[in-house]
């Protein structure tokens, strides 16, 4: 397992995940396509060109789903038993067909389950940014940790 144990994390501790991803317009149309969602602003050009951002916006949930993805292998693959929720969810800048989507976790809180004494949960704050270093997702999410076997 790749993934951190509730002991292995720490209020402060930041993580830099290696792994940046490209979101294509196939995403985009996919992503809309499977969940119903037929916003002009993802799927139009014509519509979207007339907009302030010029042309389409990749959809916010997936960029959301997709940042939550990129942490799994250095933080929560085979460690988790399940995430809780997800709180503060923040798009200060949209993403583009072509924008590449980097992540880093900081590790904000940390409590013992008070039900089951084999895990803990986690508090954590996902950024992503551009290819550029501008901020386009800002997510809270809480996470139910094992912890590390005796």
């Amino acid at each position: 397992m790749t993934g951190k144990f509730y002991d292995e994390l720490a209020p402060g501790q930041l993580i830099k995940h290696d792994i940046g991803r490209t979101l294509t317009e196939m995403d985009n149309v996919l992503f809309n396509s499977l969940t119903l969602n037929n916003q002009p602003l993802h799927l139009n050009e014509d519509f979207a060109s007339k907009t302030e951002f010029g042309q389409r916006i990749v959809n916010g949930v997936f960029t959301m789903g997709l940042v939550v993805g990129i942490t799994v292998g250095d933080l929560t693959a085979g460690t988790i038993v399940a995430n809780l929720g997800y709180e503060n969810v923040k798009h200060p800048h949209p993403m583009f067909h072509g924008d590449t989507l980097y992540v880093e976790t900081e590790i904000l809180e940390k409590r013992e389950s008070k039900s089951r004494p084999d895990c803990g949960i986690i508090k954590m704050k996902h950024i992503g940014r551009n290819q550029n270093g501008v901020i386009c997702i800002e997510v809270t999410r809480s996470a139910l940790f094992l912890k590390k076997p005796d």
